[in-house]
C-alpha cells in the first residue's frame, strides 16, 4: 500500500455518519489536491472492512460510483440522513 492510499483511508475514516465529502476534498486533505480520480480508484479497490467510502461523492453533488453499485450507495446515504434527489445530494 502506498502512503497516498493510507492518507486517503485516514481521511475517509474520519468522515462522520450523516456527512459527505467530495473526491476532490479527500485528495486535497490526503496531500494531493489534483488526484481526485486516483481517490476514486483507491476507494473502488479497497479491501478494508468498515471503510465508509459511500460518503465520498462528486464535487458537483452527483453520487459517483460505488463498488457495490450506485443504488446501494444511495440507500446507504439515505439511511444516514443524506437527502438525494435526481441522483444528486441536496444540501
Amino acid at each position: 500500500m502506498t502512503s497516498f492510499q493510507e492518507e486517503v483511508y485516514k481521511v475517509v475514516r474520519k468522515i462522520p455518519k450523516g456527512r459527505i465529502m467530495s473526491y476532490k476534498s479527500v485528495a486535497k486533505k490526503a496531500g494531493r489536491p489534483l488526484s481526485w480520480r486516483a481517490v476514486g480508484n483507491i476507494l473502488n479497490r479497497h479491501q478494508e472492512p468498515g471503510l465508509p467510502c459511500h460518503r465520498v461523492i462528486r464535487s458537483n453533488g452527483k453520487i459517483g460510483g460505488y463498488r457495490r453499485g450506485v443504488r446501494k450507495k444511495t440507500l446507504l446515504l439515505k439511511k444516514e440522513g443524506i437527502i438525494i434527489k435526481n441522483d444528486r445530494v441536496c444540501s
